[in-house]
């Protein structure tokens, strides 16, 4: 007789907020532990939400055993070990501290925080509950996109040499017709800012995280295109009584340029009125040995530039990343056969939930996270002077 191998433990998970990233994240754990071998096995326990209609409906259908209108509650029940936090930046920090000190794992979706202080405290909780076990991670997915793994990788092998440049940009042109509703994404004090936070913090990221390095400082320009926009009707569909438009308090878009701890040169673009790119992230890292370069829009291929080659037949080359010695593929379908945007939330979950289990490395930690909100504070201080250099905290 063959006696089955006992079923791993279970993680229970919580999410609060299910709209985009809520559905996102749903679908990764519905499908991490189907793809990947875990030491724990999440369960999706309960998902929350402030209208209890729809956060039943939503529950319902993407999959989690429970709702629950209070995350209060959610963070107090037994069976969540893990809260998930997938909510606007202006409920990060209350509910990722509560649920840090009652002894929750925490995820939380980028950016960290809406503003310095919060991620601040936010990572302090966080350095406080990891003495006891409690682990945290800030929502990157960008950094488990296979071919960007695999960057990271050749960057730590020294296969670009010495780093000389980085240039990184991130274009979506949603916001181009000046009749789009006000969104809680176009107000401060929900958002926090504008495609500064919702895309330059990726691409801040991306530029630390693949190059080993810190943002030093920056010299910035902000704009606010649209400053003001139709309020969008009510759930039934009814017009508003009162104004029928409001100011738009961020920014619409933000370019800046820095410099490394080792003196590389960056240049960041951000923007939400970039007609024709829908969700366009391209990173470039240059040294004196080579370059290497990505799009998000080509999200499995890697382009390398070999210095150390014959000058005759130079020129970048690509790197189809579907192999199974590549970051996350082993997992997943023969070579050829291409992921997608989605499985990066997988590779977020199974990374996690390894470290939970064994106490490894995990990253982005809310250190991390406030290593980036310390960049966009400093974007935000430089545009306000005029441009003016403004050196970013590295310790």
């Amino acid at each position: 007789m063959t006696l089955q191998a006992a079923h791993p433990p279970v993680l229970g998970v919580g999410m609060v907020g299910y709209a985009f990233m809520g559905a996102a994240h749903s679908q990764a754990w519905r499908t991490v532990p189907h793809v990947f071998d875990l030491p724990l096995r999440p369960a999706m326990t309960a998902l929350c939400g402030r209208n209890a209609a729809a956060v039943r409906a939503a529950a319902d259908r993407l999959g989690w055993a429970a709702a629950e209108t209070d995350w209060r509650a959610l963070v107090k029940r037994d069976d969540v070990q893990l809260v998930d936090i997938c909510t606007p930046g202006e409920f990060h920090a209350e509910v990722a501290i509560a649920a840090l000190e009652a002894g929750k794992h925490v995820l939380c979706e980028k950016p960290l925080a809406n503003t310095l202080a919060e991620a601040e405290a936010m990572a302090a909780a966080a350095a406080r509950a990891a003495a006891g076990g409690v682990r945290s991670m800030t929502g990157f997915n960008y950094r488990r996109v296979p071919a960007l793994a695999l960057a990271r990788q050749l960057v730590t092998e020294g296969r670009i040499g010495q780093l000389r440049h980085v240039r990184a940009s991130y274009l979506q042109d949603w916001l181009i017709d000046p009749s789009f509703p006000l969104t809680w994404r176009l107000q401060r004090e929900r958002a926090g800012s504008g495609a500064l936070g919702d895309l330059g913090a990726h691409i801040v990221d991306l530029a630390q995280y693949l190059t080993g390095e810190l943002i030093a400082g920056v010299s910035a320009a902000t704009a606010t295109f649209v400053r003001e926009r139709p309020l969008p009707e009510a759930a039934d569909g009814s017009a508003h009584s009162g104004p029928r438009s409001g100011p738009v308090t961020v920014d619409d878009a933000a370019v800046f340029t820095g410099r490394l701890v080792s003196g590389a040169l960056t240049t960041f673009e951000a923007t939400r009125f970039a007609a024709g790119r829908k969700n366009q992230l391209r990173i470039e890292l240059n040294g004196d040995g080579g370059s290497l370069a990505f799009d998000l829009e080509r999200l499995n291929e890697l382009e390398f530039f070999d210095r150390s080659g014959d000058s005759a037949e130079a020129g970048f080359r690509r790197i189809l990343v579907t192999e199974p010695g590549h970051p996350y593929l082993s997992a997943w379908w023969p070579p050829g056969h291409v992921l997608g945007w989605e499985h990066t939330f997988t590779h977020q979950a199974r990374d996690l939930v390894t470290a939970i289990a064994t106490g490894g490395e995990l990253a982005p930690t809310f250190a991390d996270g406030l290593q980036v909100q310390r960049v966009l504070d400093a974007v935000e201080r430089s545009a306000a002077d005029g441009a003016a250099w403004t050196p970013v905290p590295t310790t």
